[in-house]
């Protein structure tokens, strides 16, 4: 049967811009991207297997002194800021006399509160790169009207209604669905960002949900220690990961090759992308997938998601497939591997790879259960 195109694959290829597909992209920076005429930039989308249509991706580029076409839309964006500096205007669709401006850095994270009208100003001599993950696909897919998502006046008082302080950075944290989550419409640059115990996804590792601009698409910030490794996990399809520092690989595979996919004689469905600063990746719906660090510092991963327990406003079609969590063992209910249950080949394949770089293994002794 041929494939049928969404309304936003049409729409996306209609942009006259490059999309790129795959499970992940090795570096952003290095794709080619074309001119954007609705933008005024350029750009290039990204399309990955494990987006499913629930998030799409772009890389903008903003060139030296300039500025992008302002505009508005139907669908939650989140942005952040690869290299560069500069700032961006917002006001309410129709409401230009209350416009404001907020200014960011290489690092920068923040959302675009939903059909807020925006222009992204370059304040350099140098160009611009972002990446952008939006909620397009969703929207773009249930209203199929294009002139509607591009061109409502319709204004969201309750995500923003002209608050001079709305993107001043804030630290309001608190735990919930296991996660600390840190509501804020700014974070001034994610890559130094604080973030918070999370062992129960690794030795060591840290992470921190956020929430921004009253949005279901949001994240989390990620961190693990030099010689270590995350627990296996699968969720909810259309989360992108994007590495801000460190080198490493991931392990993907579809639930039917089991808890232990080499030893079940399943190691060629296992799919493995290789990643640096700069890479983005996205897991497929229920595939198991595993984060390794191999580099020489401490690994550190951005996250974008759509909100299920951890988050302040639940999608449920996000929470559907995640059963009792990601911070849970398939034993109980949940969606994680833990140590004793993984595939011991993993540890054998992880201690050989960082041996050959020079560093060494900070990986606990566990001793494996008998499935």
């Amino acid at each position: 049967m041929a494939k049928r195109d969404t309304s936003y694959e049409i729409w996306m290829r209609a942009e006259g811009i490059p999309v790129v597909e795959g499970y992940g992209v090795t570096d952003v920076t290095e794709l080619t991207l074309q001119p954007w005429q609705r933008t005024g930039g350029k750009g290039a989308f990204i399309d990955l297997k494990g987006m499913e249509g629930f998030t799409g991706m772009y890389v903008s580029e903003i060139p030296p002194g300039g500025a992008l076409n302002a505009e508005n839309h139907l669908y939650e964006e989140l942005i952040y800021i690869i290299e560069g500096i500069g700032a961006t205007e917002l006001w309410s669709a129709g409401d230009e006399k209350r416009k404001m401006h907020f200014e960011w850095q290489q690092g920068s994270l923040f959302a675009i509160p939903l059909n807020t009208r925006h222009r992204m100003i370059n304040g350099s001599k140098e160009p611009v790169f972002f990446l952008a993950v939006t909620s397009a696909p969703l929207m773009i897919d249930l209203l199929h009207n294009i002139p509607f998502v591009m061109g409502s006046d319709y204004k969201f008082a309750d995500r923003f209604d002209g608050e001079s302080n709305y993107f001043v950075p804030r630290n309001d944290r608190k735990e919930l669905g296991g996660f600390i989550n840190w509501e804020t419409n700014f974070i001034a640059d994610a890559r130094g960002a604080l973030v918070d115990p999370s062992e129960a996804k690794g030795f060591g590792v840290k992470i921190t949900s956020f929430d921004m601009g009253g949005s279901t698409l949001v994240g989390h910030i990620a961190e693990w220690p030099v010689g270590r490794y995350h627990k296996a996990h699968f969720h909810q399809g259309g989360a992108i990961l994007l590495i801000l520092r460190s080198q490493g690989y991931t392990l993907m595979w579809p639930q039917e090759a089991g808890l232990r996919p080499y030893k079940n004689g399943n190691g060629d469905k296992v799919v493995r992308v290789d990643w640096r600063e700069g890479s983005v990746f996205s897991p497929p719906s229920g595939w198991f997938h595993q984060h390794f660090n191999t580099g020489n510092v401490q690994a550190r991963q951005l996250a974008f998601r759509y909100s299920g327990q951890s988050g302040k406003y639940l999608l449920g079609c996000w929470r559907a497939i995640n059963k009792e969590g990601v911070r849970t063992t398939v034993r109980e209910g949940g969606t994680l591997i833990d140590y004793e249950d993984e595939d011991p080949q993993l540890r054998i394949d992880f201690e050989a790879a960082i041996a050959k770089l020079g560093v060494p293994s900070a990986m606990p002794p566990f001793d494996y259960i008998d499935l």
